[in-house]
């Protein structure tokens, strides 16, 4: 059985939650664990970032795409998730057109001017992608615009509430440890209660 899955995570390679992702994929590769989910997320590998005039609202129009597309949005939720600030820094709503955007990857080669002659509303119910929310930001807010199904996973052995961001908190939905102890004492992946969240 095969899920569109939509991850939700802070990549950053140092100090991100990189660690559950990497977990989530192995699951989905070994032949000894069950759970098979197609990772919707993984933008980065896309052809959107391709184009190297990719902004962060190409981003986030792409990540509209994806969730729509998706039956269940994982939320990634470590120590770090509610300092991240990548993807909000866009001026467009406040300066108009005539203002700086850094493409996306593109800092060694400075800013260039907002590449939209004018912007409209966004399709459907769909979030508008110029905006300044931060992508995690964005993201939740396009998932509970499409009313998709939502978990909240902790990098933690436990539930850390206090380590959700403002926009997660008061609101309805399932949230779990990843992180649990073997009969060894070792540190691993909750992958039988996750199994059974996401119904496989």
């Amino acid at each position: 059985m095969k899920k569109r899955i939509y991850i939700s995570a802070d990549y950053a390679e140092e100090k991100g939650d990189r660690e559950v992702i990497d977990v989530l994929h192995s699951w989905g590769k070994d032949s000894f664990h069950a759970m098979s989910f197609t990772d919707t997320a993984e933008v980065v590998s896309g052809s959107v970032t391709e184009d190297e005039d990719c902004r962060a609202c190409d981003l986030k129009k792409e990540f509209n795409r994806q969730i729509n597309i998706s039956s269940v949005v994982l939320f990634i939720v470590g120590d770090k998730t509610a300092e991240r600030c990548a993807g909000s820094f866009c001026q467009r709503l406040e300066k108009g057109a005539n203002c700086p955007c850094t493409p996306y990857k593109q800092n060694s080669k400075g800013t260039k001017m907002c590449k939209w002659f004018s912007t409209s509303k966004a399709e459907g119910d769909d979030i508008g992608n110029i905006n300044k929310y931060t992508y995690l930001e964005h993201e939740f807010r396009q998932a509970r615009s499409k009313d998709k199904e939502i978990i909240i996973i902790y990098n933690s052995l436990k539930k850390q509430q206090g380590w959700l961001p403002d926009y997660m908190k008061n609101h309805q939905y399932i949230e779990i440890p990843f992180w649990k102890y073997d009969e060894r004492g070792n540190k691993v992946g909750d992958y039988s209660n996750l199994k059974r969240l996401l119904g496989f």
